[in-house]
């Protein structure tokens, strides 16, 4: 499907994913309304305006996610609204302020905003696997995550995963008010998202894969679905363009634990240095599977962990993160 005359408006556009968002849909043809923070920092920009369309279909806003109206006049005349803007880091110090705020209020002034213009067809959400699997049911080998679960916002407390929480409390709040405002919206529901970065910084998954290659002596004992930040970009345009699309995806090429990854690069590179053990001696955090199904309807055919690490360390090498 062609974007060519088409307008859309990307939020949070200088973050990982929502860059590479920006790229395809300009491969595309569209024409991109995208929010930053900052037009004026070259670290969120520059990159942005060096894509292929840029010059011509590609206009930098500013919005801030935490004001009512700041996203009024983004989406107002934009068919297809993608809410990418959230953040994504582990050691907050102030949860509610730095991770939970930004995430739901963010969400809800988004939607906000689409409401109050009549051109907005469909609104795609980023949301995240955080928001799918962390609740009271096991996850062994033989348990299927699919996009029928959801996270319990009391076992994101207990355990202090406010990252979770935020991604959990927000699309909850999203799929309230797109109800009860009768908003066209789909949710993409990653896993961990590696492969070749964009943008300039480093991004919280990224810097997952440059741990192991970085001298650490330790892996977590930490299992996590994986994907390729390409083929979550073009989740995002299919769920928009498809209009059969609905509800939520769950994008998951591949269960691993971190052992395994570490194994991976090992093939991949013999003379790097990998981690040798295990943080701890508990027993390895168990596998388990997440459902292809929906996903497979959208005709996403996923790259490889194995190419998406290879990538991903490819990248942060070229990068200036990881020499050798």
């Amino acid at each position: 499907m062609s974007g060519t005359g088409k307008v859309v408006c990307v939020t949070g556009a200088s973050g990982y994913i929502a860059s590479w968002l920006v790229k395809l849909l300009l491969q595309r043809g569209y024409t991109v309304r995208a929010s930053v923070r900052d037009p004026a920092d070259p670290k969120k920009t520059e990159h942005l305006r060096a894509l292929d369309g840029a010059s011509e279909r590609l206009h930098l806003l500013k919005a801030n996610l935490l004001e009512e109206g700041s996203f009024n006049a983004i989406v107002e005349g934009c068919e297809g609204v993608f809410h990418t803007a959230s953040p994504f880091f582990l050691n907050a110090v102030d949860p509610q302020a730095e991770l939970i705020d930004p995430a739901v209020k963010g969400t809800l002034n988004v939607l906000a905003s689409c409401t109050k213009t009549s051109s907005v067809k469909r609104v795609v959400i980023t949301s995240s696997m955080a928001a799918v699997a962390y609740n009271e049911r096991s996850r062994t080998p033989d348990v299927i995550v699919d996009e029928t679960w959801f996270s319990s916002p009391e076992v994101c407390e207990q355990s202090k995963a406010w990252y979770v929480l935020s991604k959990t409390l927000a699309e909850e709040a999203a799929w309230k008010f797109s109800k009860d405002n009768a908003i066209n919206m789909v949710t993409i529901n990653p896993a961990m998202v590696i492969g070749p970065l964009l943008q300039p910084t480093l991004n919280t998954s990224a810097a997952a894969i440059l741990n192991l290659i970085n001298g650490s002596s330790t892996f977590p004992n930490t299992t996590l679905g994986w994907v390729h930040v390409k083929d979550v970009a073009m989740a995002h345009i299919l769920a928009y363009e498809i209009p059969s699309a609905t509800g939520r995806y769950c994008l998951v090429e591949r269960v691993a634990h971190y052992s395994e990854l570490v194994k991976i690069i090992h093939e991949l590179y013999p003379t790097l240095r990998v981690p040798e053990k295990c943080a701890d001696d508990k027993p390895f955090v168990p596998i388990y599977q997440v459902s292809k199904d929906k996903t497979k309807s959208l005709g996403i055919d996923y790259i490889p962990l194995d190419t998406s690490i290879k990538e991903t360390i490819e990248s942060l090498k070229e990068k200036g993160f990881a020499s050798f």
